[in-house]
Formats: structure tokens, sequence, C-alpha cells
């Protein structure tokens, strides 16, 4: 009978140098514990205000909700019917100026892991768009004017007027690339 190796997490690269590492030593893994990391309370009022965003199809009501759970929102800013901050901390959200979250689009700044979990940041670029079904995870940048295509996982941070596409997103050619034919 083997056993399995400890669990250990391999955080290195660009987004997981701006994660926050929480371990939670004990027996289960890290969801069971989240009450030490943010009151009950506070979560149940985020969801049903995040709950009441994802259904409205008012923009500026949106905005207001969401700046009140701490989320930074610039003046434009669209969020696509169902598209849902991140429910735990959605204070660690910056969406910049006139950038669009589409629908169904999720924008997470934990991770729960079996022995730790995760925080990060996530910024929204000035005039960045998030396509519809697309999931952003915590500590990427979406830089400025950057497109993100549905159904996409982004992994990693989007370059300034790039788009991405894919699982995990990823950047895709230029319109502007010749090839030849052979």
């Amino acid at each position: 009978m083997s056993t399995a190796a400890p669990y250990t997490t391999d955080v290195s690269g660009p987004r997981h140098d701006r994660l926050r590492q929480h371990p939670t030593p004990g027996l289960y893994n890290s969801l069971f514990p989240w009450p030490d990391a943010k009151h009950p309370l506070r979560v149940m009022i985020n969801y049903v205000v995040i709950l009441v965003c994802r259904i409205s199809p008012s923009l500026r009501l949106k905005n207001w909700l969401l700046s009140r759970l701490g989320v930074t929102v610039g003046d434009g800013v669209a969020w696509g019917l169902e598209s849902t901050p991140d429910v735990f901390w959605p204070e660690l959200i910056t969406v910049e100026d006139h950038a669009i979250i589409g629908y169904d689009a999720t924008l997470l700044c934990h991770e729960f892991l079996q022995d730790e979990y995760r925080t990060g940041e996530v910024v929204v670029g000035e005039r960045a768009m998030i396509g519809a079904g697309a999931i952003v995870l915590p500590g990427v940048e979406i830089g400025a004017g950057a497109q993100v295509a549905a159904n996409s996982l982004v992994t990693a941070d989007v370059p300034p007027e790039t788009t991405v596409a894919g699982v995990p997103a990823e950047p895709l050619g230029s319109d502007d690339e010749t090839t030849e034919e052979p």
C-alpha cells in the first residue's frame, strides 16, 4: 500500500507573486475554516447584494451597489447580466473607466486549496473587455484596452491592447501578420 506525498503548492510567476497565501492547518481542506477568514454575515450580505447586481439591468445601480461592497468601479463601467464579482473579497477588485464585464463573467479574488487559501487583487484596465462566461483568477491584471474572449480562463496577466482566448487564455495572433502560402 502506498501513501501519497504531502500536498504542496507551487506559487511562482507574476500572478502568483501577487497572491497572499493563508495556510489552513488541520484535518480538512481550506474551505472548512472559511468563517475564520471572513465573517459569515459579511459573506451573506455580499452574496445578496451581488445577486441583486447579477439580475439588475441598471448599470448605475450595479456600479453603486458594488462600490458599497468595496469594489473600485470607474466611470462608465458596464457589468453584463449574471456577471459575478468575488463574493468573499469584492474589495480586491478594481475595474477602471469604461471597462466591460460580459454576461456571466466571473472575477475571482480567492482560491481555496487543500492546505491553504490564496487571495489576490484583480485589476481590469481602462476600456478592457471581459467576454461572456470568462473567468479571471486572483492576482490577474487585464491591461488597458485588452480583450478576453468568451468562455476563457484567465490565469495570467493580459498586456494592454491584447486579445486572449482559450483555457488557459493565450494571446491571439495579430490581424496585421501576413502568412506565406506554401
